[in-house]
C-alpha cells in the first residue's frame, strides 16, 4: 500500500483547491502549495476567488448565446467546475478554464458554491445527501472539493476531514464500478466517460485493466490511502479503505510474480489491521470474506516456494479462520456471490494446514523437485522398500500430499493437485491391466476460475467414488456432490446437497466433513 507523500491534510486541499481555483494554476502558485517560504519572507495574499459554480447534469449545453437556438460550443459533463462571468435572462454566463471557453449555461443546470469558511456546515450537509446516492458522483466531487477549499486546518486533520475524504473516495469508486458494468447503452458509457473526464480534474485518477473481453476500471485508491493514515479515521472508515485497496477485480493483470505475491502479502497485513471490534455486521462479513480470500492466495503463494514458504500453514489457518467467522445471518443476498468465491478459494488451499502423514504400509506417495524450475513429481509406490515406482507424473501446481488417500480395495488412489491460486483439481489413479493410469478431475468443465474438486470418500467394492465439486467459470456457478463409477469416471448419481444422496451418508470420509468447506 502506497504511503502518503505528504500530509492528507494539507496535500488534498491545495489540490482540490488548484483545480477549483483554475485561474490560479500558474506553476509558480503550484510550487508555493508545497515548498514554504523562509521564515523572514513575505507572502503575498492570494485574489480574491472569483465567483464559481458546479454543473449538475450530464450533456449541458454551453452555449454561444443566451438562447436555446444558440450554437454549442461544448458539453458539459456532472461535477466539472466552472467561473461565473454574470448573468443574463434565465442562463448564467461561465467560462470553462479546462477548455479554454467561455459561453452560457442555462441556470438550473449549475449551483453556485460559497467556499469562504461561513459555508463550510452547508457544503458538508449537502455531501453528505448525494454522497451515497448513484450517479451523483460528480456532486460528491465538487461538494467535496468546495468544503476542502473552505474547511479550516482543524477541520481537516480531524474526524469531518476523514468522512470528507472517506465520502469521495466512495463516490470515486462507485464511479468506477458504474463504468465497468456491461450492457451499458452509448448514451451511458458516454456519460459516464465524460463523468470520469470530470473527475480528473479534481486529482481523481483511475485505472483500467483487460478483463476477458470487457474493460475493468479502477479508482487507484489515493484518498483511501490517506485515509488510512489520518489518526481521526473511524473503524469503519477503515474497513472501507481496505476493502477498497484489495479489491481482488482491480488488481493489475500484468504485475509480475514477485510484485503480485508482495501485494497478496500486502493485503493480508491491511485487511487484518482493519479488522476491529463493533463493525456492522454487512461491513464485518465482508471484512472476513476478503480476508479468507487473501490469506487463501497467499498460503498458496507459500507452498510454491515464495518468501515465507515456511508460513504457508499459518496463512491457510488464518484464511480458515476468517471464513469461520462470517455471520450466515448477516450476508445480504448481494454478499451471496462473495461467500461462495471465498469458500472455494480457502477449500482450494485448506491442505496447506494439513501435515501430510505418510502410511507405513500398502500404497504410499513420494513427491521430489522434478526437473524443471518450480515442478514437484509424485510417484505411487507399493511397500517394499526400494521398489520402483508404480507411477510418477510430475506437475507445475502444489501437490498436497496430506491429501493422498487409497481406498480399503487398494485399486484406487486420490491426490489434490493446485495448480494456480483458487483452482484445485483431483486426481484420481487406478490400477488396470495395464499398470496404473491418471484421470484428472477439474472442478468443472470451464476454462479455470475458482473451484475444487474433492474427495469425500470411498464406497467399499472398489466400484464406485464420492466426489464434491464447486465452480465458477465462464459467468456459470455450479455446485454439486457426485457418485461417480470408478470404471468410467461417469456421474451414477449427483444432487447440489450431499443429504439427499445414500451413499454419502453412509461412506463420506469423517476427514472430509471434519476438515472441507464445502458444507455449509
Amino acid at each position: 500500500m502506497r504511503a502518503p507523500a505528504h500530509p492528507p491534510e494539507k496535500t488534498v486541499k491545495t489540490c482540490l483547491r488548484y483545480v477549483a481555483t483554475a485561474v490560479l494554476a500558474a506553476a509558480a502558485a503550484w510550487l508555493l502549495v508545497f515548498v514554504a517560504p523562509p521564515a523572514h519572507a513575505t507572502v503575498a495574499q492570494p485574489p480574491a476567488m472569483p465567483p464559481q459554480a458546479l454543473i449538475v447534469q450530464d450533456a449541458v449545453a454551453l452555449r454561444a448565446a443566451p438562447r436555446e437556438a444558440a450554437a454549442q460550443q461544448a458539453r458539459l459533463w456532472q461535477g466539472e467546475l466552472v467561473e461565473i462571468r454574470g448573468e443574463r435572462l434565465e442562463y448564467v454566463q461561465v467560462w470553462d478554464h479546462q477548455r479554454e471557453r467561455g459561453g452560457y449555461v442555462r441556470a438550473s443546470q449549475l449551483r453556485r458554491l460559497s467556499l469562504d469558511a461561513a459555508h463550510a456546515d452547508e457544503l458538508l450537509a449537502v455531501l453528505r445527501f448525494v454522497k451515497d446516492s448513484a450517479g451523483s458522483e460528480g456532486l460528491g466531487f465538487g461538494y467535496g472539493a468546495a468544503w476542502l477549499q473552505a474547511a479550516s486546518p482543524a477541520q481537516l486533520s480531524g474526524p469531518v476531514g476523514a468522512e470528507v475524504l472517506d465520502a469521495v473516495a466512495g463516490a470515486a469508486q462507485r464511479l468506477a464500478q458504474r463504468a465497468s458494468a456491461a450492457g451499458l447503452s452509448r448514451s451511458a458509457q458516454e456519460a459516464l466517460m465524460g463523468q470520469l473526464d470530470a473527475a480528473g480534474r479534481y486529482g481523481i485518477r483511475f485505472n483500467s485493466h483487460e478483463r476477458g473481453d470487457r474493460m475493468q476500471i479502477c479508482y487507484d485508491g489515493e484518498l483511501f490511502t490517506r485515509v488510512l493514515a489520518m489518526p481521526a479515521t473511524s473503524a469503519e472508515q477503515r474497513a472501507r479503505a481496505a476493502l477498497a485497496l484489495t479489491d481482488p477485480a482491480c488488481e493489475d493483470p500484468a504485475l509480475g510474480v514477485l510484485q503480485r505475491i508482495q501485494r497478496q502479502e500486502d493485503s493480508a497485513s491491511l485487511l487484518d489491521q482493519a479488522d476491529a471490534p463493533g463493525l456492522p455486521p454487512v461491513l464485518k462479513n465482508r471484512l472476513q470474506i476478503r480476508r479468507a480470500s487473501v490469506w487463501s492466495a497467499v498460503a498458496f503463494e507459500r507452498s510454491r516456494g515464495a518468501p515465507g514458504a515456511a508460513h504457508a500453514a499459518t496463512a491457510a489457518e488464518r484464511a480458515l479462520e476468517a471464513l469461520a467467522r462470517v455471520d450466515p445471518q448477516g450476508l445480504p443476498d448481494t454478499d451471496a456471490s462473495l461467500m461462495n468465491d471465498a469458500v472455494m478459494r480457502v477449500n482450494a488451499s485448506r491442505w496447506a494446514a494439513v501435515p501430510a502423514s505418510m502410511p507405513s504400509k500398502g500404497l504410499q506417495l513420494r513427491t521430489s523437485p522434478g526437473a524443471q524450475a518450480g515442478q514437484t513429481c509424485a510417484s505411487l509406490h507399493g511397500g517394499a522398500v526400494g521398489s520402483a515406482p508404480l507411477w510418477t507424473q510430475c506437475s507445475h501446481g502444489v501437490v498436497w500430499p496430506a491429501s493422498f488417500s487409497v481406498n480399503r480395495e487398494g485399486n484406487a488412489a486420490a491426490l489434490a493437485v493446485q495448480p494456480m491460486a483458487g483452482w484445485r483439481e483431483l486426481w484420481l489413479l487406478r490400477k488396470q491391466a495395464g499398470g496404473w493410469t491418471l484421470s484428472v478431475l477439474p472442478p468443472a468443465p470451464t476454462l479455470p476460475g475458482i473451484g475444487y474438486a474433492e474427495l469425500a470418500g470411498w464406497v467399499p467394492g472398489g466400484r464406485q467414488v464420492l466426489v464434491a465439486r464447486e465452480a465458477r467459470g465462464e459467468g456459470k456457478y455450479q455446485r454439486r456432490y457426485e457418485v461417480l463409477d470408478l470404471a468410467t469416471l461417469a456421474p451414477q448419481r449427483q444432487a447440489s446437497d450431499p443429504s439427499v444422496l445414500g451413499a454419502f451418508q453412509r461412506w463420506q470420509m469423517p476427514q472430509w466433513k471434519q476438515q472441507s468447506v464445502s458444507l455449509r
